[in-house]
């Protein structure tokens, strides 16, 4: 157990004895906050339920078992649990023509690996009439609830169990209804609440700063406390006018510039041109928004910032026009398609605004003297006291947000452009599965 407690927190660890030395359960979930320590152990929990179905199999007497990995797409499936599982322990998949793979243990049957897609309907057409000695479903907030219970009920034989992870979503979502709050009060079920302070591996000192420069409100809640948390009221909750809206005297040289673009015509199009230093502090410089604009308008706007700002000044654009993105590259405008994940492009910006990285240079919103009627007028001010959440889906509402989605493309891009992790070191992976009997 000495062992054990350098490789895993006191949380991940019962997490692991649930998982060898508890039979009773069928259905498990991890969920909670970032940074708490639950893909580590997730790793692991899906190895080991791997070849406890293996130990099923071969008490039935069956040679070929198969075994379930649901995850919204196949990209995801990758990214968050494969490349997770190679870097972590230097494993490697081989796959066939299905896009299955087999994982061997020392004396016992090999397991088929059949992925499922969660995030459709059609996800069920790779499992559908299967048997399953068990299953793992990634990112489960994220699965549709139909191809969800269809993993469950594949997963038939005596002891075959269903493991998933998420982040936490809306406090109505089905999963945390029906499943985690448990108002059947099931034996069966086991979820585990995963809350920061959980990851006694992360020094006192990171988690201090992670819980002061948190956005306020829910992103505070799931990601700092694990919690199923609704959003309420504006979505910027710590913009500061006062503190964050600056003279052009206070905006440093020497910035790395950086534009954005929401294409409109019925509503408004948007370019958003901003800098940042060299603390990742970013810097609104800029706002052109006008309505019923062409294309033509957007490209000298363009070719105006490149003028003053150099030629490879990246434009982030919305890709829904894919022929407006082309038409900028087509005239020597570096044009790329923006990360869109509004969520998660709404929480990089309002973490700038609380770890004080955001400012706006006051000339480049100052409406003085403007017909608001008139093409030039700014809408940064109107539109950030009015983005406010739509307590239905847990995202903005999509109303008075074009500068709004213009500033979350840039802040949003740089950051996944900037963000690329590392990989782990395999040797210490593999030496963990080592010492968990594992290989």
């Amino acid at each position: 157990m000495t062992t054990l407690n350098k490789l895993f927190t006191p949380k991940q660890l019962n997490v692991l004895d649930q998982v060898v030395n508890d039979s009773t359960w069928n259905l498990m979930i991890n969920y909670g906050a970032v940074r708490a320590g639950k893909t580590f152990v997730d790793n692991f929990v899906f190895l080991l339920d791997v070849r406890h179905a293996a130990e099923i199999a071969q008490g039935q007497g069956v040679l070929h078992p198969q075994y379930i990995l649901g995850g919204v797409s196949s990209k995801t499936i990758q990214n968050n649990v494969l490349n997770e599982i190679e870097n972590t322990f230097g494993l490697s998949f081989h796959f066939d023509k299905h896009n299955s793979f087999e994982i061997k243990f020392p004396n016992l049957p090999g397991v088929k690996i059949v992925q499922a897609f969660t995030g459709s309907i059609a996800g069920l057409g790779a499992i559908r009439g299967m048997t399953s000695y068990g299953g793992y479903i990634n990112e489960a907030s994220l699965a549709t609830e139909d191809v969800f219970d269809e993993i469950r009920k594949r997963c038939s034989p005596d002891g075959a169990r269903v493991i998933c992870d998420t982040n936490p979503d809306i406090p109505t979502h089905w999963l945390k209804k029906k499943y985690i709050d448990n108002p059947n009060h099931s034996k069966a079920i086991r979820s585990n609440h995963f809350r920061i302070d959980d990851n006694t591996f992360l020094s006192k000192i990171y988690i201090q700063n992670l819980k002061e420069t948190e956005p306020a409100g829910m992103f505070y809640d799931r990601a700092i406390e694990g919690e199923w948390a609704a959003a309420e009221g504006i979505v910027y909750q710590d913009f500061n006018q006062k503190t964050m809206i600056i003279p052009r005297s206070q905006i440093p040289d020497n910035l790395t510039i950086i534009c954005g673009v929401d294409w409109g015509y019925e509503h408004k199009g948007c370019i958003v041109v901003a800098g940042v230093d060299d603390q990742d502090r970013f810097y609104i410089l800029e706002e052109h928004t006008a309505q019923f604009k062409e294309i033509d308008y957007w490209t000298d706007l363009a070719k105006d910032i490149q003028k003053r700002y150099g030629d490879r000044v990246p434009f982030y654009a919305d890709s829904a026009r894919p022929e407006h993105v082309a038409h900028f590259n087509e005239q020597g405008i570096n044009c790329i398609n923006a990360y869109k994940n509004r969520l998660t492009g709404v929480e990089y910006v309002a973490k700038a605004m609380k770890s004080h990285a955001f400012f706006v240079a006051k000339d480049a919103i100052d409406n003085t003297g403007i017909n608001q009627g008139s093409n030039k007028y700014h809408w940064f001010l109107d539109e950030i006291y009015q983005y406010v959440w739509d307590d239905k889906t847990g995202e903005p509402l999509k109303v008075n947000d074009d500068v709004m989605d213009t500033i979350r493309y840039i802040i949003a891009t740089y950051k996944r452009v900037q963000g690329i992790p590392k990989p782990m070191d395999k040797r210490k992976g593999t030496n963990s599965l080592r010492k968990l009997g594992l290989i």
